[in-house]
């Protein structure tokens, strides 16, 4: 029931693809294996580009419920948070363009992971939803990635309307998605055309770029854990223990 990743490569390209018979949802192992992906990827001298993708019918379900449930004390629920906070540090961190393949639903801690990659490709039926405060949380660990990619007035909205999806033409044009097609079969065309024309960049370029890109973040090195902390201390109350119990 952990789930898997895996990494492959072809023609510089460098495909990570992740699994989870509930939805896609990440529990720690999984946030730990995409980290080390990454990384691998990052250092492998034949891949210049990366492509973030998932099986199933949904792209990602978020932090895993059945974890969080487990969760009894503060320093768990702040390892358990620290999770997604490494991973979105370490795709901050770099050199290579990360695009996202999203071909289904996207929810909680799916959303910030998507935000984080530096180009979303996505289908009409990605459609994606911010479901923190209905279990008396808040995406507090994501939300420097959500706001840097949709902004502060999206991120409210998307934030606030917690039981709410909102369409995937939603996500285009706040700017979470850059490109929106119709099926799978097109997302992967598109996606692969994109991905072959940038993987032979210069690498320096690519580098100099993204940094570009990705200017005044840096804080993220602390802020990040900091937010797990808070979302952690909010995982213990007795509102948001009963909720994810009857879940």
């Amino acid at each position: 029931m952990e789930g898997n990743v895996h990494l492959e490569k072809k023609n510089r390209i460098g495909r990570i693809r992740f699994y989870h018979p509930k939805g896609n949802s990440l529990p720690s192992s999984l946030l730990q294996k995409l980290v080390t992906a990454f990384k691998t990827a990052e250092m492998d001298p034949d891949i210049g580009v990366i492509i973030l993708e998932s099986e199933g019918n949904a792209f990602c379900a978020g932090a895993s419920l059945s974890e969080l449930k487990t969760v009894k004390t503060l320093e768990e629920g702040t390892a358990f948070f620290m999770g997604f906070a490494d991973l979105l540090n370490t795709i901050r961190k770099m050199s290579k363009f990360v695009l996202a393949s999203v071909h289904g639903e996207v929810v909680g801690g799916g959303v910030g992971l998507v935000s984080a990659c530096d180009y979303a490709f996505a289908t009409d039926t990605a459609s994606l939803k911010l479901s923190e405060l209905s279990i008396g949380l808040g995406p507090y660990v994501i939300e420097p990635a959500v706001s840097r990619k949709i902004g502060s007035t999206a991120f409210a909205q998307l934030s606030l309307d917690s039981a709410q999806w909102k369409s995937a033409q939603w996500g285009l044009q706040k700017g979470l998605y850059a490109e929106c097609v119709g099926g799978r079969e097109a997302l992967d065309r598109t996606l692969n055309e994109k991905a072959e024309r940038w993987a032979n960049y210069a690498p320096e370029a690519c580098k100099e770029l993204r940094k570009l890109h990705w200017k005044d973040t840096q804080n993220w090195e602390s802020l990040l854990p900091e937010n797990a902390k808070i979302t952690a201390h909010l995982a213990l109350s007795d509102f948001t223990q009963n909720k994810i119990k009857s879940l």
